[in-house]
């Protein structure tokens, strides 16, 4: 049984509470803080919370527990208070004997679902088929990824899911452009991936749409008027009304254009290293959408303007009046969304939580659909949740996909290798590999530096991604923990060391710099923990890269020799140490989706 700190420690802070202040706590109410380094200390409890009880000042009441885990607690060497904070330090003796633990664990810090562990439904890309995947899509993906895979860390069982977008009037724009100005092009004929063909069309219609307002507007028609009235328009809702009339002609070219569009984005998802276990398609739920608001009808949750289109009153809620049926009888996002929610439940009825993975834009639109759910009576709706992450911006400013001005996601990956190969031959890193592996490390170093660099940033903040800044071997990246890692199979090569589970590891003392590695393992569990409950990948991000840079620390005291250590006692523990670091980096960045190199 793993024996953490704080699990000693909130034992004898339970047990101090009770007898000092008849004062009974739950252990899992009891939390510490990593102790500041301005303090002496590992950990820190805040006593604020127990003064009621001892009737004394915050140091008093700090002064009297430190002195009773003191009295009863053999690995607690000293305390010091500051203003009613308990600094506590462990004795080398603890720290020395956690490690021996730890290093006999496989997967540390990962707990393993089962059959009956709770089920979790992630959905994350939601693309359109009607241009390809760029830099928003990119972090959405990340985000989704990693988070799941943080999840599954936390003993959860997790199928990730994706939504395609692949019908309504934004697909028509294409379709409809591709009609007028397409000439039977094809990606085979223009050497095009399809998703990228697709998209051109979608950027031609906006031109042409605009064009048109132009002319209306010059005619003396209102902006708005024009926006309705404009060709093109009135063109892509009549077709709209053909593919949901089944019309055999608009159908097909829909399935021809989508099927090009799924094989580009399937190159883009294995260049990502991202996958789905389930995938649904709008032309699928709409129509069951449209099913679950009659019947809300029928029970007075949605009600019927004049003109015949239906809405759903959230005004009791804080939030407005919301269109679920156009009054042509046609759905909306917001129709599509309740009837994919509803197929997904009665496709996993074991599910304990649905998250979606999608855009702060989004926000008050996931608001609308967990009230409706909740109003249509599904018990489970109380149990979904928005993933909501902020926007991507570059240096240059916004990206605007009408305009034809986003940063493609294929053309960022290849960037972003093109980065990684020249500044890792520039650096040397690839001294003694042959072609292949040097092709292999530069995909692994820049997929690490576009996923960390995103990663690292908590989802709910806006970010700007500057791709130079994000291959850089110093500093917080994704290539210097990469490199850390490297560097680490490195030294054991060298050494010639192998882990060996039966092998005894001790040393007499404790540098302070190897107390801080083993320290910093020891939060990896917490860490996993908490960024579960976030359901932010930064937390881990950063976790890694604080390792990281603690190793290249300790690595680079002189006195801390390691494969020239003389005591064989010391080597053996130092090198023990090094790859148990290892192990932890390899762990946190596989969270994130980053594979680490064996060498560099």
């Amino acid at each position: 049984m793993l024996t953490k700190a704080t699990d000693i420690l909130g034992v004898q802070v339970q047990k101090a509470l009770a007898e000092l202040y008849q004062l009974n706590v739950e252990l899992n109410t009891i939390s510490f803080q990593q102790t500041k380094k301005e303090f002496e200390g590992d950990f820190t409890l805040v006593t604020f919370p127990y003064v009621k009880a001892s009737k004394k000042g915050p140091e008093q009441t700090a002064e009297e527990i430190g002195n009773y885990i003191k009295t009863h607690c053999k690995e607690l060497i000293s305390f010091n208070v500051v203003k009613g904070f308990l600094n506590l330090l462990l004795s080398n003796d603890y720290w020395q004997s956690f490690f021996a633990e730890i290093l006999k664990i496989e997967n540390y810090g990962i707990i393993k679902a089962n059959a009956t562990s709770p089920l979790v439904l992630l959905e994350y890309s939601s693309p359109n088929t009607n241009k390809p995947l760029h830099l928003g899509h990119v972090r959405n993906h990340l985000v989704g990824y990693s988070v799941a895979e943080i999840l599954k860390a936390n003993g959860k069982r997790v199928s990730k899911t994706c939504i395609v977008n692949d019908r309504g009037v934004h697909i028509c724009k294409s379709m409809l452009a591709w009609q007028k100005f397409g000439n039977g092009e094809t990606p085979e004929s223009s050497g095009m991936k399809g998703d990228h063909l697709v998209g051109k069309y979608y950027v031609a219609f906006d031109k042409q749409y605009k064009k048109e307002i132009e002319e209306l507007v010059a005619q003396g028609m209102s902006k708005e008027e024009a926006e309705k009235k404009a060709p093109s328009m009135l063109e892509v809702q009549a077709m709209l009304l053909k593919w949901e009339d089944g019309d055999s002609e608009v159908m097909n070219l829909w399935k021809t254009m989508n099927s090009w569009v799924y094989a580009g984005f399937d190159v883009t998802y294995k260049k990502l290293g991202v996958d789905f276990d389930s995938t649904y398609y709008e032309s699928n739920t709409y129509l069951l959408g449209k099913d679950i608001v009659e019947e809300g009808l029928k029970k007075g949750v949605f009600f019927k303007k004049d003109d015949g289109s239906v809405w759903i009153d959230l005004t009791a809620e804080g939030l407005d009046q919301k269109l679920v049926l156009r009054a042509d009888g046609t759905s909306v996002y917001i129709t599509q969304d309740i009837g994919t929610a509803a197929l997904r439940y009665k496709d996993n009825p074991d599910v304990t939580q649905m998250i979606y993975t999608v855009g702060n834009e989004q926000d008050y639109h996931f608001k609308v659909l967990f009230h409706i759910l909740i109003k249509m009576g599904y018990a489970w709706a109380k149990e979904c949740y928005h993933l909501s992450y902020g926007m991507v911006e570059l240096p240059e400013g916004k990206m605007k996909s009408r305009e034809g001005t986003v940063v493609d996601a294929d053309d960022l990956l290849q960037g972003m290798y093109e980065t990684a190969e020249a500044t890792t031959s520039e650096l040397g890193k690839i001294d003694g590999f042959s072609e292949e592996e040097a092709a292999n490390l530069y995909r692994t170093i820049s997929l690490g530096a576009l996923k960390y660099f995103i990663l690292k940033v908590d989802p709910k903040k806006k970010m700007l991604f500057d791709p130079k800044e994000s291959i850089d071997f110093n500093g917080n990246t994704g290539p210097f923990i990469q490199y850390t890692h490297a560097r680490i199979k490195s030294i054991l090569r060298k050494a010639e060391y192998t882990f060996n589970k039966s092998d005894v590891v001790a040393t007499t003392t404790l540098h302070e710099k190897e107390k801080e590695l083993i320290c910093l393992m020891h939060e990896l569990p917490n860490v996993i923990q908490e960024a579960g409950k976030t359901y932010s990948p930064a937390l881990v991000a950063n976790y890694v890269y604080e390792l990281s840079k603690a190793y290249s620390q300790f690595y680079n005291v002189p006195e801390l020799n390691i494969v020239r250590e003389e005591n064989a006692a010391v080597k053996k523990f130092r090198l023990a140490l090094s790859y148990k670091c290892s192990e932890v980096i390899k762990t946190g960045m596989k969270l994130l989706g980053v594979e680490v190199p064996e060498r560099m």
